[in-house]
């Protein structure tokens, strides 16, 4: 009779654990990384014991939990890891290459058009060289593109600024995943496989890779009780319990590198967030290069053509400097007086230099083509950086819609699960009630 106590105990007890489990999935249903549990129950000991007088006997022993399990698939789990890391380098190159465009300002009053509008200008006075108020107009425009590759050069310096500020965080982040994962790891060593603490310190190893992943192109191996070993371009990041921080340089130009806590060098790190976010630094840097060397470009041709002119008077002077400045970010109208303007030619013709204005400081090489081309150099690598964190976006949601299926929570299932639970508990339940009454039938006989 002591077998059907034992069989209903086991029974309820099992089953109560099963129930646990569905209802920690419903629970979780919407919590982020968190994979699916189920119970895995075994016959307890069923044996056939030899008495003294050699008569068989059947022993039943009920049903005993074996383990807590945790749905997952490696390759779905590796798979989402890739694409998380592709998708976060296009996100933060789109993301920063658009302010780029934006800082570049190709609008009515970005450098492009105020140039063009100043050449309308400059054509306009070689009409009448003798009007004044064309004089000042013009003269104006030259200071207004001026400001512009200011302006140009500062909002670039701001988009440099901003994603420093973001690969800093970046790497704040990945040094905190390292530091959990080091833990993780130690705390997995003395967990017991197969329970439900366990299944959580796993939750939270894939949470700590997914965020190592989207930030960084890591690779990952997995040891003994389901640690995780991280490295970066041959550097281990994480070993057991052990983990190495990163640390971010930010270089004068607007660059990153990227080093270990301890000093050693490491490769730029080529996708994820903080990948992406090397290489719009980089691409920044050229931008505000090539905006350097258009806006010494533009200070040296307008002097130069200035100066083979001539100011009013009998014969006039040659024209002193329009501009100054080495780069963007210092480039001066240095003339603001009407009479200093040299639209005089050396044999005398009034508007002479002006009609030289085409030739000298528009065409082939000019300041005017240089900054179209470096437009459309821009927004060509934009709209292929669009086009690639399209793929990259879809094949982000394939991939977890993948791993999804096999890890997540189904409702409907689990409410199937938790009724079937429930018949089950309540039969073992009823298995406990029978044995008591037994029992009593048998002592009132007695």
């Amino acid at each position: 009779m002591s077998d059907l106590f034992i069989i209903g105990a086991s029974g309820t007890k099992a089953y109560r654990t099963a129930m646990a489990a569905v209802s920690e999935n419903i629970a979780n249903a919407s919590t982020e990384g968190y994979s699916r549990r189920s119970v895995t129950t075994v016959e307890s000991g069923s044996s056939t014991a030899t008495m003294a007088v050699y008569i068989s006997r059947a022993n039943f022993g009920g049903t005993d939990v074996k383990s807590v399990n945790r749905a997952t698939d490696p390759y779905l789990d590796a798979t989402v890891r890739y694409t998380n890391t592709q998708l976060g380098s296009a996100l933060a190159r789109m993301r920063w290459l658009t302010d780029s465009e934006t800082a570049l300002n190709d609008t009515e009053t970005g450098i492009g058009q105020l140039m063009t509008g100043m050449f309308q200008n400059m054509d306009k006075l070689a009409a009448s060289p003798n009007d004044k108020s064309l004089r000042v107009t013009t003269l104006d425009s030259i200071g207004r593109v001026a400001q512009a590759f200011n302006q140009t050069a500062a909002d670039l310096v701001q988009v440099s600024s901003g994603i420093a500020t973001e690969a800093q965080a970046s790497v704040t982040t990945i040094n905190q995943a390292l530091s959990a994962l080091a833990d993780i790891n130690n705390s997995l060593l003395r967990a017991q496989p197969g329970t439900s603490a366990y299944a959580q310190l796993l939750d939270s190893r894939d949470a700590a890779l997914g965020t190592l992943s989207s930030n960084l192109n890591i690779d990952v191996s997995f040891g003994t009780h389901d640690q995780a070993q991280v490295t970066l371009n041959g550097q281990t990041l994480v070993q057991g319990d052990a983990a190495t921080p990163l640390a971010l340089t930010v270089n004068a130009d607007g660059t990153l590198a990227l080093a270990t806590s301890a000093g050693a060098a490491l490769a730029a790190p080529t996708s994820g967030t903080l990948g992406g976010l090397f290489s719009a630094a980089g691409t920044v840097s050229q931008r505000r290069a090539s905006l350097d060397t258009l806006a010494q470009q533009f200070v040296a041709n307008m002097n130069a053509w200035h100066a083979q002119g001539l100011t009013d008077g009998s014969p006039g002077a040659a024209g002193a400097p329009l501009l100054s400045g080495a780069s963007a970010a210092t480039v001066t109208a240095l003339i603001s007086d009407p009479a200093q303007l040299a639209v005089k030619s050396s044999d005398g013709t009034a508007n002479g230099n002006l009609l030289t204005v085409s030739t000298v400081l528009r065409g082939n090489g000019s300041v005017e083509q240089g900054w179209t081309a470096l437009i459309a150099t821009h927004a060509n690598l934009l709209s292929s950086t669009k086009a690639e964190q399209t793929t990259a976006q879809s094949r982000s949601d394939q991939a977890v819609a993948a791993r999804e299926a096999v890890s997540g929570v189904d409702l409907d299932m689990e409410a199937a699960d938790l009724l079937r639970i429930q018949q089950a508990y309540s039969g073992c339940a009823k298995i406990l009630q029978v044995a008591k009454e037994t029992v009593d039938a048998i002592l009132q006989i007695i």
